[in-house]
């Protein structure tokens, strides 16, 4: 590294700094990139919940809604009728087709197990998507945790 001595002509004046010191950038981006790293899986891994409680209120119906019920086993109850796996389709084209005052289906109320298998309530959740059946509602028991 060269000294600069001081002239005769730079006396009272400074040099201009030709160097750029980028050891803070570097120290910033490091401290962030460590931040990042922390909070990245936190925000994808989401916090554990449980869903059967819930205390939101009941919603107002105008018409009456079609209760969809599964039980632990699996087994799929259309207004605590049950429906084979092979009738389902058939069964919710049904319940479609019937129109309220609003001219729309009408609204589902989705009641399942709790130690259900989430593959099994998505399943029937697609099937009802498929026939129309969009105005969904997941019931849940009314929490009593504060």
């Amino acid at each position: 590294m060269a000294m600069h001595l001081p002239s005769e002509r730079s006396r009272g004046r400074r040099a201009p700094m030709a160097e750029i010191n980028v050891t803070p950038l570097v120290d910033v981006m490091l401290v962030l990139l460590i931040i990042f790293m922390v909070t990245a899986p936190l925000l994808t891994a989401g916090v554990p919940v449980n869903l059967p409680e819930s205390r939101a209120k009941a919603l107002e119906q105008e018409q009456k809604p079609v209760s969809i019920s599964i039980d632990r086993e699996g087994k799929v109850f259309v207004d605590n009728a049950q429906v084979p796996a092979d009738q389902l389709s058939a069964k919710l084209d049904e319940v479609a087709k019937r129109k309220g005052a609003d001219g729309k289906p009408p609204q589902v109320l989705l009641r399942a197990d709790q130690g259900l298998d989430y593959g099994k309530v998505m399943r029937l959740m697609g099937e009802l998507n498929r026939a129309g059946l969009n105005r969904l509602s997941l019931v849940s028991n009314a929490s009593t945790k504060p």
